[in-house]
């Protein structure tokens, strides 16, 4: 199949149209005017020869009228009804006869087939013109939907194009907004279990810390209970050591008897020279010493008297330093709930 004209084409085949059809009716016009005169002149009087022209130039005048009408109205497409046809072939008919009759009434069989070449070419012109035209309205019609058509199909496709594109696009946006919070869900999942494991890291620190905190003091504790057993075994030593002294230089009853009297008797010297040969008695520990002998026990484990009886110390005094070991340790223990 060929393709369609555009209107450019349409355009330019209808200009040509409508300049031959011109062309043809001019030179029927003038033809008929040279041939119908001399016609009209014999029939009419001598005074009025000069209006033998007019009625040529009416009938073609008529001519171009149809012409130029059926021109415009196939143009628009139109149907201007039977009328038009009547007046076109009337005015046909009339260009035809006064063409061919001074011939015909000569008899002049020849001259009648020249005469009616111009106006039978200016009917059938006018016919096929008509028949142009309508054929290129037609025609022309056909391509404004063909083209109508083919634009509305376009401005669809551009339509859906742009449609799709836009999906696209918001498929795009919503693709990147899903990826976009499903990172920031990521990295703020990452950021709690880096700050959970930050904590529990630090209550492990914590935790380590308190331990050896509590081996440290363990430690010392024990080494302060070795210092004072140990200080505790020495003493005692030096206690039973000093006790087994006095018993050894201790005399018999009888001879004590004997010795008071004597002594009774001897010089008051005597008497200070017995009490500096006397050997030394068990006295008190230092503050110090009994602090760390007292706090080198567990509660409970001796009594009261016994530390007393063992630093030399008085009960209340004793007493007052366990009160403060106790009150150390609850503090001590109150520290480590709190961290």
């Amino acid at each position: 199949m060929s393709e369609p004209l555009t209107p450019a084409q349409l355009e330019s085949v209808e200009k040509t149209l409508a300049r031959g059809t011109w062309a043809i009716t001019a030179g029927a016009v003038l033809f008929s005017v040279l041939t119908v005169t001399p016609l009209v002149e014999r029939v009419t009087p001598d005074q009025w020869a000069w209006t033998a022209p007019i009625l040529p130039l009416v009938v073609d005048a008529a001519v171009v009228i149809v012409v130029r009408l059926d021109a415009t109205v196939a143009r628009l497409g139109g149907d201007s009804g039977p009328w038009p046809a009547v007046l076109r072939w009337m005015t046909g008919l009339m260009t035809l006869l006064l063409n061919i009759g001074d011939s015909a009434l000569k008899g002049d069989l020849v001259g009648v087939a020249v005469h009616s070449v111009a106006p039978l070419l200016l009917i059938v012109t006018a016919e096929a013109g008509l028949a142009y035209r309508r054929a290129i309205g037609r025609a022309q019609e056909r391509i404004e939907r063909s083209r109508a058509a083919e634009q509305a199909e376009r401005e669809q496709r551009e339509r859906e194009k742009r449609e799709h594109a836009e999906q696209s696009a918001r498929e795009h946006a919503e693709q990147l907004e899903r990826e976009r919070a499903e990172r920031e869900a990521a990295e703020r999942a990452a950021e709690r279990e880096h700050a959970a494991r930050m904590e529990r890291e630090r209550l492990d620190r914590e935790a380590e810390m308190r331990r050896e905190q509590r081996e440290y003091e363990e430690r010392v504790r024990r080494e302060d209970q070795q210092r004072a057993d140990a200080l505790r075994r020495e003493q005692q030593e030096q206690a039973e050591r000093s006790q087994r002294e006095r018993q050894a230089l201790a005399p018999a009853p009888a001879v004590v008897d004997a010795a008071s009297k004597q002594a009774a008797m001897n010089t008051p010297s005597a008497a200070v020279n017995g009490s500096v040969n006397e050997p030394d008695v068990f006295t008190k520990m230092p503050e110090a010493e009994a602090r760390s002998y007292i706090r080198s026990f567990r509660e409970g484990q001796r009594s009261v008297r016994q530390l007393a009886e063992d630093t030399g110390w008085s009960v209340g005094w004793v007493s007052a330093r366990l009160q403060e070991v106790r009150d150390s340790a609850r503090e001590r223990e109150s520290v480590e709930v709190v961290v």
